[in-house]
């Protein structure tokens, strides 16, 4: 995916787990947090999908790691090829994680919220503040992937 959108981000790409987020357990969170404790980096992208991203940010939030952590996914499934969302939303999460300061925040469509600005509903997932109200719909995407960089890791 790092090839295919140009970033050109000396990445190396680490799978943590590789399911639906639908079938996420506590468990499975538990091994986000202790990676995301352990690593050696201070900004983390976690890919994930748009299902249950609000409860992994929640249960991130509650260890209060003191580095930047960006979840996102996509609205389209990366499997999709050239019209998912995800190199878009992938992108954005890029930017953001290199400039804002450390805390757990969902970015999507080119925007970020703080994790505890956002809920799901059924068929979306929705910020406070947010003027357009949908920051995206629920999919499927689910794809944790933990990356490190000189700078970043990449969950």
């Amino acid at each position: 995916m790092f090839e295919r959108g140009r970033s050109t981000l000396d990445v190396d790409i680490k799978t943590l787990m590789m399911l639906d987020s639908l079938q996420m357990t506590e468990a499975d969170r538990e091994i986000i947090i202790y990676s995301c404790k352990k690593s050696e980096f201070g900004r983390i992208v976690l890919t994930h999908g748009t299902d249950t991203m609000v409860q992994t940010a929640a249960a991130l939030a509650k260890h209060r790691i003191p580095k930047t952590i960006i979840i996102t996914g996509a609205m389209i499934p990366y499997a999709f090829g050239t019209s998912s969302d995800g190199f878009f939303n992938l992108g954005a999460a890029l930017a953001f994680v290199q400039t804002l300061p450390h805390g757990v925040y969902i970015a999507m469509n080119g925007r970020y919220y703080h994790w505890d600005e956002v809920k799901k509903t059924l068929k979306q997932v929705i910020s406070k503040h947010c003027n357009y109200h949908i920051i995206c719909k629920l999919s499927h995407f689910g794809h944790p992937h933990f990356s490190i960089t000189r700078d970043l890791c990449f969950l």
